[in-house]
């Protein structure tokens, strides 16, 4: 049986912007039955070509204002010209937000390529050069131990990473993965290529497979054929799914904090029951104190 890892754990959490009324209460439910964790930062989304500007802003603002908790908002550059990313930044740092999560963004749907807007940031490393020299933010950048489905090679894309590193970044945190060994051999590399910022495992819990295999073909990312063989046969069995996918991801943040590992983010998907569960395994327990100030401020 797995014991619960020793080392001190943080954790902190990925949510994204809710579309209407009843996907707005399921993210502050899930956010509150998180918040006594004590994430070092919940990061929201930002959607392509900056199509929830908005909506990111609102929740992000009401969780450094509401909450004691640390927001960190998405920020990307495709699409906009450096003044008007740079004047959003200096806004969130002059309403408190010292945390930025730059990326360079998806493209709009339908969109295979796009050219760079000659008035803004090529690439995400340009961002967060920017970003380092409006303010000294805390600054996370994304990182892909399969390699970016865009890059010429792995090589390429490692050095694409340490670019951004090099301007400012305080942490990587990756895509998400399945095969542990993937993320090692991939922290190994960044060792080895002079990357000396944490690189954060990303972890996605499964909460329905058929839509992971869908955000795994369009970031690159594999299923190890082992995970369908889990998931076979559960297509109208909820309950088993649920439990098989909390024993696959508590499997891999243990294997993983037995490698040294004491720092994960979690795409929650603004749902908090398998997060909350596999924290738990972790060894990470709510206050509390914690619990009842999370609780007073959301409903304040």
């Amino acid at each position: 049986m797995n014991s619960a890892p020793t080392l001190p754990i943080r954790v902190s959490f990925e949510f994204f912007p809710p579309a209407d009324a009843a996907m707005e209460a399921t993210l502050w439910a899930s956010i509150e039955r998180l918040a006594p964790l004590e994430p070092r930062f919940i990061s929201v989304t930002y959607g392509a070509d900056g199509s929830t500007r908005e909506r990111t802003h609102d929740v992000v603002t009401r969780i450094q204002r509401d909450t004691r908790l640390t927001g960190a908002p998405h920020l990307t550059c495709v699409g906009a010209s450096r003044g008007e990313i740079l004047g959003i930044a200096r806004a969130y740092w002059d309403q408190g937000i010292r945390h930025i999560v730059a990326l360079r963004g998806d493209l709009p749907q339908g969109e295979a390529s796009q050219e760079p807007n000659p008035a803004g940031f090529a690439f995400a490393a340009d961002l967060v050069a920017g970003l380092a020299a409006v303010a000294p933010f805390e600054i996370s950048v994304a990182a892909y131990p399969e390699g970016h489905p865009e890059a010429r090679s792995a090589q390429a894309d490692l050095d694409n990473l340490k670019r951004k590193i090099d301007a400012g970044a305080t942490r990587a945190i990756t895509q998400f993965f399945y095969d542990t060994a993937t993320y090692l051999r991939f922290r190994d590399r960044c060792a080895a290529a002079g990357i000396t910022a944490p690189i954060v495992p990303g972890i996605l819990p499964i909460t329905r497979f058929a839509q992971v295999r869908r955000f795994a073909e369009r970031c690159g990312a594999s299923i190890p054929p082992w995970l369908h063989e889990r998931f076979t046969g559960l297509e109208e069995d909820a309950e088993t799914r649920r439990l098989i996918a909390a024993n696959i991801a508590i499997e891999q943040v243990h294997a993983l904090a037995r490698h040294g590992v004491s720092e994960f983010h979690f795409y929650t998907l603004n749902r908090a029951e398998l997060t909350f569960a596999i924290c738990h395994a972790l060894g990470l327990r709510p206050q509390a104190s914690a619990r009842r100030a999370a609780s007073q401020e959301l409903h304040a």
